[in-house]
């Protein structure tokens, strides 16, 4: 991303503070995971969007007073010694050359500096970025921050901005959407590789590893999320990971994946036979779920509440289902399709933003219908991922093969 990107984002942000306010966001830091080995560390996405820098331990700090804005980025002091062992530290002038915020210092200087700050001229408002995941996870860094702020300064308010950077996420620019095409296309080629070296006897991990060689040789480091791989009944448990069972001859295998490029998420799914060639019943199920997604996609434009997707999707579901017997009333369907159809994606897999809205241009999502018939250990759930434009949408996968016609062919060659 060239630098006018995250100068940009922190604009609107600045524009959005109150005034006599000071925002501070901190970079994150990975946790410890056993011993001298900590887990693999991930920017903060909110960070990353206001600074486009990913390394840890740094703070922005934009202050408002007065109408007047200031910015200062606090990063790690180089340590040549240290350097020798855990690689180089970034430097100024490179951070100003990234993120454009022209003030820099070291953390060491940090909390010296926010009191000074508060000595020398009066604020009214913290604002801090305190999402919190579940009521017992651990505190992040901003929470931790914020208690020591209303201990030390309890004048202060406290505001919390995760929200408001998450609304700005909401609509994605046209730099975010080619990088997320790009993690789309590097997918793409990650599963047609899937289907070509599919056989059974496999184990899911085995198969699954040919996702991994793909997506790293065409430049994505990382995976959007952890790989469902799920043949035959596994397919029917939503989020499972173990991927560690054999693929049997007669299988279908679920494939819940995406390549992340440059920090955004692709996330595709795609059910297909193991052996290449669908059985009648499989045929039967993935139609229905096919022609569920094909209308969820045409309703998607401007305007439409994003909640009516998922009604959508489970009309179609329930009508087809009582066509072939699996259900008589629609509220059945709840027992074979039992998640939402859409969610936002982009820095994040399931991104931020208010689900409680209608659609706009620039907004990212995914629509995945899916029907698990335990009985007949058949799980299949099909995903594509969906730009919504300024008349309609635009279907970022859809260079993917998903019909049984074209998954059929392609595994025969």
């Amino acid at each position: 991303m060239n630098k006018d990107f995250f100068i940009n984002n922190r604009k609107k942000v600045k524009d959005t503070l109150e005034d006599n306010s000071i925002l501070v966001l901190f970079s994150g830091e990975a946790p410890q995971r056993s011993a001298d080995q900590p887990y693999k560390y991930t920017i903060n996405r909110h960070f990353y969007y206001l600074t486009g820098l990913e390394r840890q331990k740094f703070i922005l700090m934009i202050t408002k007073k007065n109408g007047k804005l200031d910015e200062n980025l606090f990063i790690e002091k180089p340590n040549p010694q240290l350097e020798k062992w855990i690689g180089r530290r970034m430097r100024k002038e490179e951070a100003k050359e990234i993120s454009g915020i022209e003030k820099i210092q070291f953390i060491e200087n940090f909390e010296a500096f926010f009191n000074g700050m508060l000595l020398r001229t009066s604020y009214d408002n913290v604002y801090l970025d305190l999402e919190r995941r579940g009521w017992s996870v651990p505190n992040t860094a901003a929470i931790d921050f914020a208690n020591n702020v209303t201990n030390k300064y309890p004048y202060l308010k406290i505001i919390n901005a995760y929200n408001m950077i998450s609304n700005f996420r909401m609509i994605k620019s046209k730099e975010e959407i080619e990088k997320m095409k790009e993690a789309v296309a590097i997918t793409t080629k990650g599963v047609e590789s899937l289907m070509e070296n599919s056989k059974p006897g496999m184990m899911e991990y085995q198969l699954e590893a040919y996702f991994d060689f793909e997506i790293k040789t065409l430049g994505a480091k990382e995976h959007a999320f952890k790989t469902i791989a799920a043949a035959g009944k596994n397919a029917t448990v939503l989020h499972y990971e173990e991927n560690n069972c054999e693929m049997k001859d007669g299988d279908l295998i679920l494939f819940d994946l995406g390549a992340e490029y440059e920090n955004y998420c692709a996330d595709i799914s795609r059910t297909f036979p193991v052996n290449g060639k669908f059985t009648d019943k499989q045929k039967q199920f993935y139609n229905i779920v096919l022609k569920a997604m094909d209308e969820t996609i045409k309703a998607i434009k401007p305007g439409v509440p994003f909640k009516e997707l998922n009604n959508i999707t489970k009309k179609v579901l329930a009508d087809e289902c009582k066509k072939i017997g699996l259900i008589k009333e629609d509220s059945e369907i709840a027992k074979y399709y039992y998640h939402g159809v859409s969610h936002f994606i982009g820095l994040d897999t399931h991104d931020v933003g208010d689900y409680d809205t209608e659609l706009k241009p620039g907004m990212v999502l995914t629509v995945e219908p899916g029907l698990y018939v335990e009985e007949e250990e058949i799980g299949i759930r099909i995903e594509d991922d969906i730009l919504v434009t300024e008349d309609g949408y635009e279907n970022l996968s859809k260079g993917m093969i998903k019909t049984i016609e074209e998954i059929e062919k392609f595994m025969s060659k």
